[in-house]
């Protein structure tokens, strides 16, 4: 009897022990749409790695790709009622929770793509982080995910006239529907995770997006042109709950953070190296990759940017901070 009880106390011990080590342990759950191939899921797993790193494993990173718990607009909506803690999204998709977001999705606005980069790291880019936080979701940084082209099933995109009355799969962002409305075309909002099978129903006649997205959704097996037109250069965004974030010691912040900005950097090597990859697969798998003059389409969609600026006063002192930062 003697042992038995000493047994159970060893037990308990360890299940109390056990608890403890449990309590001491800060998991946070992270869910995107992409493929793991991805550039961006790597730049977020480095993340991960480096956050467990950095709290020798106290705060851990819980990765699920391939909209495995929903959409963008569904994971964002979980984060804002605490059932998620943090999420991947194209800026498109915040622009309904933080409206001036949609600047960054405005067609030819950046110069390049440095000086893209110049403005997601100025205070222009915290401020945009931070604004969604009236809605529950804090941004902690702008990932790059490239500049934006038409890819086609029948035809090449060559000029503004060539998509008129082309149905375009675009995000759901008002920003993005305006833009391919102006070049002619209809845009027709579908989830990612839909869009393949929508482009083999012809539901749409093609999509827009960078070579990484086209190329690791296999959609090239679909659309056998791709015009590099690069008409936007919206950015991807990494949000956290700001029910989880308040949760958070203030240490624990601290790692968050730090690893969120040591992602940026590694992601934007891991995108430039993917980027080029992604072109070379797709060439050798049959598409018709083309350079078209971008003028065309710059000279079409001038009056957006235009527009923008004569909304209000807020949006016009944004554009006009954007487009001052230097390369």
């Amino acid at each position: 009897m003697r042992w038995r009880s000493l047994g159970l106390v060893v037990v308990v011990w360890f299940l109390l022990s056990a608890c403890e080590q449990l309590s001491s342990t800060t998991s946070l759950k992270l869910a995107h749409g992409l493929d793991v191939s991805h550039p961006v899921h790597a730049g977020l797993q480095f993340m991960a790695d480096r956050v467990a790193a950095k709290s020798g494993g106290k705060l851990l990173i819980e990765i699920y790709p391939s909209q495995q718990l929903g959409t963008e607009r569904q994971t964002l909506e979980l984060l804002q009622i605490g059932s998620l803690a943090m999420s991947k999204t194209s800026s498109a998709v915040m622009e309904s929770f933080s409206p001036n977001i949609q600047v960054l999705g405005l067609p030819y606005i950046f110069r390049s793509r440095q000086q893209a980069y110049n403005v997601f790291d100025s205070e222009i880019g915290d401020e945009l982080l931070l604004q969604g936080e009236d809605y529950w979701l804090r941004g902690l940084a702008f990932l790059d995910a490239g500049q934006r082209s038409f890819y086609t099933k029948e035809k090449p995109i060559s000029t503004p006239s060539d998509l008129d009355g082309m149905k375009i799969r675009v995000q759901e962002s008002p920003t993005a529907m305006n833009m391919v409305s102006t070049l002619g075309g209809a845009p027709t909002p579908i989830s990612w995770g839909e869009l393949y099978t929508a482009l083999q129903q012809g539901v749409v006649d093609g999509a827009e997006n960078n070579p990484p997205s086209f190329y690791t959704s296999r959609h090239y097996e679909i659309c056998k042109y791709y015009a590099l037109n690069e008409h936007t250069a919206v950015p991807d965004m990494l949000v956290i709950s700001t029910i989880f974030w308040n949760r958070l010691s203030d240490q624990e912040k601290l790692w968050l953070t730090e690893a969120a900005d040591e992602a940026v950097v590694e992601q934007r090597r891991l995108w430039q190296a993917a980027e080029q990859e992604a072109l070379d697969a797709m060439e050798a798998a049959g598409v018709e990759i083309s350079r078209p003059d971008k003028s065309s389409f710059m000279a079409k969609t001038a009056d957006i940017l235009t527009g923008y600026k004569e909304q209000s006063p807020e949006f016009k002192t944004l554009i006009e901070r954007i487009q001052a930062v230097p390369e």
